[in-house]
């Protein structure tokens, strides 16, 4: 058993809320070994106003008082900009229920930084202390990286959830190789994997290999605390997106995509990892592609010699995991006082 004794890290969650969104915070915000110090809104799932009024309301709904920042409405060049995934996750970017989330609660407060303002401003002050998750489109940390090129050197880890390397078979989910965050905004994807900041990346190659069946959702209503109603919101909320997964990829269930990274900031030994720079094309039939090179560092060539070596999730163990996930239901599990 993984110990969380030690002091969790603090964490930006940089999100597009979206229904697997929701479900990865709730897990961010019970969890001891990770401590939720802002999030942050970006396009994706649904339009930034809707992902931002989803970003304050889950917020309120899971009891997590921290700032809340609007970030990018759109990718970093107009001629990447795609619809908005709500064939996905619903017009309400949470499965038609986002009703259930708002009833009886107040909006989280909205800081009035841009989102990219806001984590220059808290990686500058606490180096070295902050993760930063991010789970949507990576433009807020591109914009990021140009207010700031110098807060690469502060930030402790970078996680993202995106991308597809063809492992195991499981390559791109909008197109045969583009995973749907890095082809929301390909250049920004590019631009964050080439920054000299460590990465890891949790893509399709694993989130793809977790599996929330129905009836493993289904035991989660009546648990997750606030009178048993986080269970409910998010059995009612994942109707819509195990619908979509049905008619896709055949599976009575869904994939557990943003919980995944939040389960490798919590326990990365539930992975297995694999080191080299990566990139993402920015144009052409391949856009949105993720490729690693994985050849020794001597032997590398422009442009991959100027490339930080990063590193690529290529196999989770599923079962640890989803008990990881289920854990943070069971009303015994609290967090320790502040």
């Amino acid at each position: 058993m993984t110990d969380f004794s030690h002091r969790p890290r603090s964490v930006i969650f940089d999100t597009d809320p979206g229904i697997d969104d929701a479900m990865a915070l709730f897990l961010l915000a019970r969890h001891p070994a990770l401590k939720l110090r802002a999030v942050t809104s970006v396009f994706g799932n649904a339009s930034i106003e809707v992902t931002t009024r989803n970003a304050r309301a889950l917020c309120a709904f899971y009891g997590q008082p921290v700032p809340v920042a609007a970030g990018a409405a759109g990718p970093l060049f107009a001629h990447a900009a795609r619809p908005h995934s709500t064939h996905v996750h619903g017009e309400d970017g949470l499965g038609g229920r986002a009703e259930l989330a708002l009833t009886d609660q107040n909006l989280a407060p909205l800081d009035p930084r841009p989102a990219h303002e806001l984590i220059c401003d808290m990686v500058n002050a606490e180096p070295g202390e902050i993760t930063l998750i991010a789970v949507g489109p990576m433009t807020n940390l591109a914009l990021a990286l140009q207010h700031d090129p110098g807060i690469a050197g502060k930030v402790a880890q970078v996680i993202i959830m995106g991308g597809a390397f063809g492992t195991h078979g499981h390559s791109g989910n909008v197109t045969p190789v583009a995973e749907a965050n890095i082809i929301n905004d390909p250049e920004a994807a590019d631009q964050v994997l080439a920054a000299p900041w460590p990465v890891v990346v949790v893509g399709l190659d694993v989130t793809h290999a977790v599996v929330m069946q129905e009836s493993y959702l289904d035991g989660l209503r009546g648990r997750g605390g606030q009178g048993a109603a986080v269970g409910e919101f998010l059995w009612q909320a994942t109707r819509h997106y195990q619908d979509f997964y049905r008619s896709v990829a055949g599976i009575e269930g869904i994939y557990g995509h943003d919980a995944s990274a939040i389960a490798y900031g919590i326990d990365p030994s539930l992975f297995t990892l694999r080191a080299g720079p990566v990139r993402v094309v920015t144009e052409g039939l391949a856009v949105g592609q993720t490729i690693q090179n994985t050849r020794p560092a001597a032997s590398l060539t422009a442009p991959w010699d100027q490339c930080p070596v990063q590193q690529v999730c290529v196999a989770v163990d599923g079962p640890r995991l989803l008990a990881l996930f289920e854990q943070v239901f069971d009303p015994s599990f609290d967090r320790p006082a502040a």
